[in-house]
């Protein structure tokens, strides 16, 4: 994701979940019902600036959403020209799903539904997302993940992507072989005016905790592990990643 600001500073929390507050996002967060609401904050990028976040499920697709101040999918991170290094921004809501929910091993770490845009890499090449005849070149455009996190104490974030082994640990069908615990499930996020939406089947899902998170991420510089770090956050919509929100029953329309 973009470049990293010096004022972020990882933070654990005393149940082991490592969090990323900015020493200027201090603004209050509040969970309304099942919701997430956040005061908006004049330091932060528009559209990073998370106003709201919510998730809906049927028992077969969950819906989750995320307001901004600004218009949602704006800012992309600068391309620097190689993987190595190469930054990726990115809408995140973790969830206390089991990762086993999606195909991932169970119990491995935080499962979150990411939407993300990095210029320098395509990790989805099942699908062309640009329409061009090309599945390879696709990284610069919003598109999503499944990806389960773990805290690394090497990243400036404190969590990274979880470094996997291809063909050895478990995998969903649609992981693009990388040696990160990533899924490219090929659903396409829609981001309009202030709101970044996606729908994704999972059962499983009613009355699980989430939260919401603009973050960016950086691709180790030598390609080393961890491999994919979240070096910091532009805002976390609960304040201190608490995951107070729950996926809530869609009401049927």
């Amino acid at each position: 994701m973009s470049i990293p600001n010096p004022s972020l500073k990882p933070i654990f929390t005393t149940g082991g979940v490592a969090t990323i507050l900015c020493g200027t996002l201090i603004a209050t967060s509040v969970a309304l019902a099942h919701d997430i609401r956040a005061k908006p904050n004049a330091k932060v990028p528009p559209a990073f600036d998370i106003t709201s976040a919510s998730a809906s499920t049927d028992g077969r697709l969950a819906t989750f959403t995320m307001e901004v101040t600004g218009t949602a999918g704006a800012q992309k991170p600068k391309k620097v020209g190689k993987l190595a290094g190469a930054k990726v921004d990115a809408y995140v809501w973790p969830t206390k799903l089991d990762p086993a929910a999606v195909g991932f091993a169970g119990g491995s770490g935080i499962l979150a539904l990411a939407i993300t845009a990095h210029p320098d890499f395509d990790d989805t090449p099942l699908f062309d997302e640009n329409g061009d005849g090309d599945p390879n070149n696709d990284g610069a455009g919003w598109h999503s993940h499944w990806v389960v996190l773990g805290e690394d104490a090497a990243c400036a974030g404190g969590l990274k992507v979880r470094d996997i082994s291809p063909g050895q640990d478990v995998l969903p069908a649609t992981a693009p072989g990388l040696p990160l615990a990533l899924d490219s499930p090929g659903m396409s996020p829609i981001l309009k005016g202030k709101s970044v939406r996606i729908t994704v089947p999972v059962k499983g899902a009613e009355n699980v905790n989430f939260d919401a998170v603009a973050a960016h991420l950086q691709v180790h510089e030598k390609g080393e592990k961890p491999l994919l770090c979240v070096t910091g956050t532009y805002k976390v919509a609960s304040g201190k990643l608490t995951l107070p929100g729950v996926i809530v029953k869609s009401e049927k329309k």
